[in-house]
């Protein structure tokens, strides 16, 4: 029943209810059958009279709406801030609000039978409801829409009163993590002074609660947890959860150089690692940190990318088996939009983990910022309610409130498979960074926080008190631990050169980093023309026994005439050979992005629908019994998360092909932190290879300065060391090739395309079946029509750009122009270049074309890089957008740089 816990009592219907369990008591809620039977067996009891809805029968009714109201409203009214008064609401708890007074605190209610303590007096049931949901735990739930899930959450919290009953060793543990958290954090400011650490002080219980996920996550049957985490605490989780060796840490505090000096490296409190754990009850644990820039919240989508790689590609996983953790800041969780992104992601079929475990160091501020000014929402955690999930509120200065809320958020994850959000209100003992003075801005705040004890030693006298440990136990701990420390800072000392750690571990071990030679030439990556037959008839064939709508009749009929005689495969059949080449020779493949499945030019149909259904088939997943699988979703309207989901995968799955598409090319930008922190520059910051390809359609149509360019020089001008390829083909077997070489290399690096739009339905991009079938990816294609001697320019280019040059050439009948494709831009091809340029050893003009404007494109890059001839440019005049909005004035510039290719040059 749905009442409002401030409206009076209807009589009327509360009558009206009463009548209906006295008809049949089957047609009211089960809660309210078990009320009502108390208060018959009350009635009868005592002798009470059928007639009008009797006084006491509406007190129960009020008391009803008073057991909601806490927990609707009790969250707002906790004890959960350890440093501040909270926020007033109103209206309030009291019993006023209810129509109920002091008065009634002795009477005996039947709806203590709803909170399972049975009839009980007033003051029991307040007792019972302000230590659930208004002490050091408060819960946001009511609003999940899914009863089983809310009774779930209820029954458990209102059964034990939200309070723990630990054990004397349970607790010794949680005192013994609390003292390695503080202690250590102590231990790093004297010995480090002012150096940046970003400390975990004043939110210490994170460690503990680390270690409550993975005790309770072991004996759910977690085997691996992937954590995802900002800077503060970092060192502290890496030393006390993951078991970094303090030794290690220390040295790099000392900032020394690394043994490979092509290593960049990055500060302390963005590295990864990854360890395995032993739990107390002997089961084995995996546990990974995900490096992480600066950029807040960066690293969630890779997280999730991650443990999702690991569920599809691992053996006999699941969603029981692995679990991501994120912990947040308060700030950045509230205003970063990668959050809500990653949030939407979590229940897709494409995206989903099983469930992520969300914690929130709360600061109360953001740098100097009081998060009065940080948000407009009451919590920082609100963003959860977009998927209905459940928050709990926690003192971090009750560290076995922490310890509870985590173990029940653990059984929740485990059960349903969905997000659950704790945010552990703490505070932040010194500025931003250690030697930045909060007192400038918070000075009020700051003064409270250097009178308030340390959370190990709130929970030490909490123990004390209770006759649980002896007054010396935590000074015993502490200077056992501050030697254990000291001996570890000394052999730091002795070390001279840091050493970068190394990923090449598990699934990467068959991998190495690449060399500058392994760029000379391409593998072979051709394909036994008998194989590409079968795979092309495989995903040409339709189902007889499904109906389909005509146009895709018609579609596929169309692509299985294309194996006709020496064959004519048009750039879609050659990526998709591409990945039925590649899943029969069982590596799998991963597509997403926006209409990925279809194609936003609707020419890949990758998925199709059967007719007035929606089923669908996948040929692709139809090739082989043995095949690897083929994995394709259309994305949610997400640049900048899906490109992380999918970055992240592809670190954990170096034996797969992973793809992420945009819509048009220029969406990228939307993604651009992933771009520059992660897939230009992990590798140098980090060790980290990934074999990420980006597919980004590109090229001057007159579609507007949104809808041509996909930036590439925003690409090459982070290009460097040979960190990233990137491509711009034109030839569906080019395309073929680049994509198999992918994976038919000894490592991995991601791989940028500027994919076509015009040429997808161009009559002269196509590829006969020969050309699949032999060789590998060429960099650079000549130009076949060219006699050597007679040429006098060369005009190299790159693109789509090369068909309407190559119609203008034989059009003005330039038989002294060649035109040469720069299919890799990056790394260039210089090897490949220098025997190409002597051989048109009668050539002394030599021109870059770009249909991009001047400042844009590949043009300042090759200006840079490519000295073997003077170039010259011919391009758009500089401009601040990438194109025109106007299709005439698109068509006018176009030509006028074909035309301008072939003038003659005057004396």
């Amino acid at each position: 029943m749905d009442t409002s816990y401030l409206s009076n009592i209807d009589p009327a219907a509360i009558e009206n209810l009463y009548q209906q369990y006295l008809e049949n008591p089957d047609v009211v809620d089960e809660s309210w059958q078990k009320f009502f039977e108390g208060f018959e067996f009350a009635r009868t009891s005592f002798g009470e009279k059928k007639g009008p809805v009797p006084e006491q029968l509406q007190k129960e009714f009020r008391v009803m709406s008073l057991i909601t109201g806490y927990r609707v409203r009790g969250h707002l009214f906790t004890h959960t801030n350890p440093v501040r008064e909270r926020r007033k609401y109103v209206p309030t708890l009291d019993l006023e609000n209810f129509n109920l007074s002091e008065k009634d605190s002795d009477t005996i209610f039947q709806a203590g039978t709803e909170i399972g303590i049975g009839p009980a007096k007033l003051r029991a049931i307040i007792a019972h409801l302000e230590q659930t949901y208004c002490a050091s735990v408060g819960v946001e739930y009511k609003y999940i829409r899914n009863p089983e899930i809310a009774s779930w959450i209820e029954k458990k919290m209102e059964s034990t009163k939200n309070t723990p009953d630990f054990s004397i060793e349970q607790k010794k543990r949680i005192l013994n993590k609390l003292n390695q958290a503080v202690a250590f954090e102590n231990f790093v400011h004297t010995k480090f002074v002012a150096q940046k650490r970003f400390s975990l002080e004043g939110c210490e219980t994170l460690i503990p609660a680390l270690d409550a996920i993975i005790e309770e996550g072991a004996e759910l049957g977690i085997k691996e947890f992937v954590i995802g985490m900002a800077h503060r605490g970092r060192l502290n989780v890496l030393a006390n959860t993951l078991g970094k060796t303090y030794e290690e840490i220390f040295t790099e505090f000392e900032g020394l150089e690394y043994e490979d000096n092509l290593f960049a490296g990055d500060v302390k409190y963005h590295l990864g690692y990854s360890s395995d754990v032993t739990t107390e009850s002997g089961k084995k644990i995996h546990l990974s940190v995900t490096p992480n820039p600066s950029h807040l919240e960066a690293v969630d989508p890779l997280v999730q990318g991650i443990v999702r790689s690991k569920i599809d590609n691992t053996k006999d996983a699941n969603e029981n088996m692995i679990a991501p953790i994120l912990i947040h800041g308060d700030a950045a969780m509230a205003a970063q939009g990668i959050v809500y992104e990653v949030i939407q992601m979590s229940l897709l079929k494409g995206y989903r983990t099983g469930g992520t475990i969300h914690l929130i160091i709360n600061n109360q501020i953001g740098f100097t910022t009081n998060y009065m000014d940080a948000r407009s929402s009451t919590y920082c955690t609100d963003v959860a309610k977009v998927t209905l999930s459940p928050v709990f509120h926690v003192n971090a200065d009750d560290v076995e409130a922490v310890v509870y809320t985590i173990q029940l958020a653990m059984e929740y994850r485990q059960k349903f498979h969905r997000d659950v959000f704790i945010d552990i209100l703490g505070y932040r003992k010194y500025g931003h960074n250690e030697g930045d003075e909060p007192r400038f801005t918070q000075p009020l705040l700051y003064k409270a926080i250097a009178a308030h004890p340390n959370p190990r030693e709130i929970y030490n006298e909490k123990l004390i008190s209770q006759g649980e440990v002896g007054a010396t136990l935590v000074k015993e701990m502490e200077k056992s631990f501050r030697d254990m420390l000291q001996k570890s800072l000394d052999a730091s000392k002795q070390v001279k050169k840091s050493k970068p750690v190394s990923f090449l571990e598990g699934s990467w071990n068959k991998y190495r980093i690449a060399k500058p030679e392994d760029f000379f030439q391409s593998p072979e990556t051709g394909v036994s023309k008998e194989i590409l037959i079968d795979i092309a008839n495989k995903i040409t064939d339709l189902p007889q026994d499904k109906q389909f709508f005509s146009k895709t009749v018609r579609l596929f009929s169309e692509r299985k005439k294309m194996l006709e005689g020496n064959g004519k495969l048009d750039w879609a059949m050659g990526e998709l050979l591409a990945y039925g080449t590649l899943l029969k020779e069982k590596f799998p493949v991963r597509l997403s992005g926006q209409d990925s499945e279809r194609g936003t030019f609707s020419h890949r149909h990758a998925v199709i629908t059967v007719e007035d259904s929606e089923e669908r088939y996948v040929p692709l997943n139809n090739i082989d019994p043995s095949q690897a699988p083929f994995y394709i979703y259309n994305s949610l309207l997400s640049e900048y998360g899906v490109l992380g989901f999918d970055y992240g995968y592809s670190l954990s799955s170096p034996n797969s092909l992973v793809l992420w598409e945009a819509q048009f090319g220029d969406f990228m930008n939307g993604a651009q932190i992933i771009i520059d922190q992660y897939i230009s520059s992990a590798e140098d910051k980090w060790n980290r290879m990934s074999g990420l390809v980006m597919l980004l359609p590109h090229g001057y149509e007159g579609q507007g300065g949104e809808h041509s360019s996909a930036r590439m020089e925003r690409f090459l001008n982070l290009c460097s060391n040979n960190n990233m390829q990137i491509v711009n083909c034109t030839t569906p077997a080019n395309f073929f090739h680049v994509l198999r070489r992918q994976l038919h290399r000894p490592f991995r690096k991601p791989l940028i395309v500027f994919t076509p739009k015009s040429l997808l339905r161009h009559p002269k991009c196509i590829s006969e079946l020969n050309d699949f079938t032999k060789g590998g990816f060429k960099e650079i294609i000549d130009d076949p029509s060219a006699n050597a001697n007679d040429i006098k320019r060369i005009i190299f280019c790159s693109g789509k750009v090369y068909y309407e040059l190559m119609e203008e050439k034989a059009k003005a009948n330039s038989n002294d122009v060649a035109i040469i494709r720069l299919e890799q831009i990056y790394p260039l091809p210089l090897k490949q270049l220098k025997p190409i340029i002597e051989r048109y050893k009668n050539a002394d003009d030599f021109i870059w074309l770009q249909e991009e404007p001047e400042n844009m494109g590949a043009w300042n890059f090759l200006l840079r890089t490519f000295k073997e001839v003077n170039l010259r440019l011919i391009s758009r005049p500089e401009s601040a957008s990438p194109a025109t909005g106007s299709h005439k004035q698109h068509e006018k510039e176009q030509e006028a740089i074909i035309k301008k290719a072939f003038e003659k040059i005057s004396a």
